[in-house]
């Protein structure tokens, strides 16, 4: 798994996708956070990055299904997969691989919105006065939210051999679990059933450790989200020896 793992990290450090991922990250975040009136801290008037954490999960859903887009797709395309099955990896240890570089990636694009924090933390009146807990929980959600995303990117890349079908297949399948599945809750109709469809759904849980409370129901939640889709993306992958 390491072995995959190390090719597919080098992989990305050797092209642009890991600049552009991070660089279109930082510039979109930073344009709401600083620039783009009436989303600015300075027209909300407190010393917060909630504006970031609001608008980081969608830009999320373009960016890691750009980058899980290629995991599989790529490999087909190429005629390297015979070569990957070849190697001394099980079918796990390829799958887990590609997508650990990938929650990797996800954290190396995180890393540099610290400047943010430490701006916002100065411009507290008094300085420091911003709610630490609130934002290490948005970090740790958005973080736990991007590692959802790449389960969702490496299934969808193994469906298909084009990585652009790819990439729509994963953003249509993010944004599903992402922003409709909570959309159920508030339609009135469905009031009995609503709420509790609405705990399926990521941004329920997204929300949930943003508020600073580390709810372990949540962990399991993303954790187990994560899992079944890399399981999805197993039977897929196993298919080939059909």
């Amino acid at each position: 798994m390491w072995v995959i793992y190390k090719k597919e990290i080098r992989s990305f450090l050797s092209s642009l996708i890991a600049y552009v991922v991070m660089v279109v990250f930082l510039l979109a975040t930073g344009l709401f956070m600083w620039i783009i009136k009436g989303t600015t801290v300075f027209d909300l008037g407190v010393a917060s990055m909630q504006v970031m954490f609001d608008i980081a999960p969608y830009i999320f859903i373009f960016l890691v299904s750009a980058v899980t887009m290629r995991s599989f797709s790529e490999e087909r395309r190429l005629g390297t997969i015979e070569t990957l099955t070849t190697r001394p990896v099980s079918d796990m240890g390829i799958i887990m691989g590609k997508y650990l570089a990938c929650v990797t990636l996800v954290l190396f694009a995180l890393l540099p919105t610290l400047v943010y924090y430490y701006s916002v933390h100065q411009l507290g009146d008094p300085v420091g006065n911003v709610d630490t807990g609130s934002m290490w929980g948005s970090y740790f959600g958005l973080l736990w939210l991007g590692a959802a995303y790449a389960s969702i990117g490496i299934f969808a890349s193994a469906v298909t051999d084009n990585q652009i079908v790819a990439l729509i297949l994963s953003m249509a399948v993010c944004l599903f679990f992402y922003m409709l599945i909570g959309m159920v809750g508030d339609i009135k109709a469905l009031d009995s059933i609503g709420k509790s469809v609405e705990w399926f759904g990521l941004d329920y849980h997204y929300d949930s450790l943003s508020r600073g409370v580390l709810d372990t129901r949540d962990v399991l939640y993303f954790a187990s989200f994560s899992a079944l889709f890399i399981w999805f993306t197993k039977l897929v992958f196993e298919s080939r020896k059909w």
